[in-house]
């Protein structure tokens, strides 16, 4: 891989899409349970059953903390897996309350390393929900690896199908600094160009702006 590959890609996007305003959120809480409802789910479903918490007044720490699972696994049901799902966000708020008492601001105040590796303790939390919360809902550099990020390094053979996480992510946190901003900005890019171009059965390279370099290849 050459040097600026990566920082090219970003560049070439940047100017396609402009800044992209991820993730979508009101407060911490609310990135948290997204990053956790959007597991194995379309975005636009994870948003639903957000907004069904919202009705019910559960979207805070303390509410979802205290509330029945059986109430929380109704609100989110259009996010699939809900009881699953459910019993994380219970796991999630439960940890919080037990080491932190209930405060996100104690969790936070950790180094990036620390607070990664705590958040992975969690039952029903891995590497991309735990750097979805570092990165978004903590502010703190860490870059998030998706299914998108996946589809586009092996297609420009950046990786190899069989890449594990690490691994893609050391791609980036190589070549980049550890920017926060950047590594938000440039996860909401890739987001974009694999729904809009890179798609897993029919992808769209010739209008997509990396089309030109995977030409080249």
């Amino acid at each position: 891989m050459k040097e600026s590959t990566l920082l090219t890609f970003y560049e070439l996007l940047y100017t396609a899409f402009g800044p992209q305003g991820w993730w979508p959120g009101r407060t911490r809480f609310e990135m948290i349970t997204g990053a956790i409802l959007t597991q194995n789910t379309a975005w636009t479903n994870a948003r639903r059953a957000i907004r069904n918490l919202k009705k019910a007044g559960l979207l805070t720490p303390e509410k979802m903390h205290c509330a029945p699972l059986s109430a929380l696994s109704a609100h989110i049901r259009p996010a699939g897996y809900f009881n699953v799902k459910a019993r994380r966000l219970k796991n999630f708020t439960d940890h919080l309350f037990n080491l932190h008492g209930g405060s996100l601001n104690r969790l936070f105040a950790q180094d990036t390393r620390t607070l990664r590796s705590e958040l992975l303790s969690i039952n029903g939390i891995g590497p991309e929900t735990a750097d979805c919360i570092v990165l978004y809902a903590a502010g703190k550099p860490a870059f998030v690896i998706d299914a998108y990020t996946k589809r586009i390094l092996t297609r420009h053979g950046l990786a190899g199908e069989d890449a594990t996480y690490a691994e893609m992510q050391k791609l980036f946190t190589t070549e980049l600094a550890a920017d926060t901003a950047l590594y938000n900005e440039y996860h909401a890019l890739i987001v974009k160009t694999g729904k809009d171009f890179c798609k897993r059965s029919t992808p769209k390279c010739a209008p997509c702006p990396l089309g030109a370099l995977l030409a080249r290849r």
